[in-house]
């Protein structure tokens, strides 16, 4: 990618230059604008776009380097730089890299210590026919999909104000249901008015008797569609809402040449049935998408001894969140 600098104002042609080398929307202009205005300091170069976290109550931070290209050498020096500058105890590395390409070995790159992105994702390949997409199925989707249709449950993109206010109302309806951490409302308002803006968020909805039951947001970058965020009602769940939502959205996606649909992940080849996350992805499995495995999760160490004692701490603090969650 292009070096750019941290001038306030970039040209419409800087910014098309850089997305037109960004693989993946979380590397896109408009992502790392997004993270700016959560307050994030985001920083741009040759290699891609990264962000870094303070560490709260020190001076450290954490550096972030989302769906990037595949780490070289002269990558992690530049990355070792930047992060010693900045005072980073390591930079996580998430790259957009399939597992069958070779990572370099490099001292102080190892396995993330906590993975944000699952190392396996869910794709559907858009470039088959409805009737291919549909005998794929398993049984019971193809029968919960029939259901949604026989009690008249539609759905389309619908980006109004409207729209997106019950979405956030079943995200903390799903969220709360869940017991999973979630982003906060300014998040997703911030996330929303900026990426929808690019024209690169839209939001689906799936409706029963007038009132929407699911909600989703979803991503569109080169020819791949992206499911990052979805909320679903509790309320009239016999009639499989979601399930039409999913249809209908890749069949939104072909007729607009998309050719990929990126389910935004997947638990592995053998999952664990009593896992929280188990419900998602047996709901994307129906549609028998492809299963893609992905290089992985590394952090890149700049501080040997913080980092010990950092992966402790976190180590300890998340023992005691899943904790609280269950009780």
């Amino acid at each position: 990618m292009p070096q750019t600098d941290h001038a306030p104002q970039q040209s419409s042609a800087d910014i098309k230059n850089w997305n037109n080398h960004a693989a993946h929307p979380l590397q896109s202009w408009e992502w790392g604008e997004f993270r700016k205005a959560m307050g994030i300091d985001v920083v741009r170069t040759k290699h891609g776009q990264l962000t870094f976290h303070r560490v709260p109550h020190t001076p450290w931070v954490i550096g972030y380097f989302p769906k990037g290209a595949k780490p070289t050498p002269e990558m992690l020096r530049d990355l070792t730089a930047l992060g010693a500058s900045k005072g980073a105890i390591f930079i996580q590395l998430e790259p957009n890299i399939a597992a069958s390409e070779r990572l370099v070995t490099i001292r102080g790159l190892r396995p993330s210590h906590h993975p944000l992105f699952t190392k396996y994702t869910f794709v559907l390949d858009l470039s088959k026919s409805e009737e291919e997409l549909m005998k794929a199925m398993h049984a019971k989707t193809r029968y919960n999909l029939r259901v949604a249709q026989k009690h008249g449950v539609t759905a389309s993109e619908d980006n109004s104000e409207a729209a997106f206010s019950e979405y956030l109302r079943l995200n903390e309806e799903t969220t709360g249901r869940q017991g999973f951490f979630a982003h906060d409302t300014r998040y997703h308002q911030t996330m929303w008015r900026i990426m929808r803006d690019a024209g690169i968020a839209h939001l689906f909805t799936a409706k029963y008797q007038g009132k929407i039951l699911a909600a989703w947001i979803l991503f569109t970058w080169n020819k791949t569609i992206y499911y990052p965020y979805g909320t679903s009602s509790r309320e009239h769940r016999e009639v499989m809402a979601p399930t039409l939502l999913l249809w209908e959205t890749a069949r939104w996606a072909k007729a607009h040449g998309f050719t990929s649909y990126d389910l935004w992940g997947a638990m592995g080849p053998e999952p664990d049935t009593n896992d929280p996350w188990f419900g998602f992805h047996r709901f994307k499995q129906g549609f028998n998408p492809a299963l893609v495995e992905n290089i992985g999760s590394f952090d890149l160490v700049i501080n040997p001894f913080l980092y010990k004692l950092f992966t402790l701490a976190d180590t300890i603090r998340w023992f005691f969140l899943k904790r609280s969650v269950k009780s």
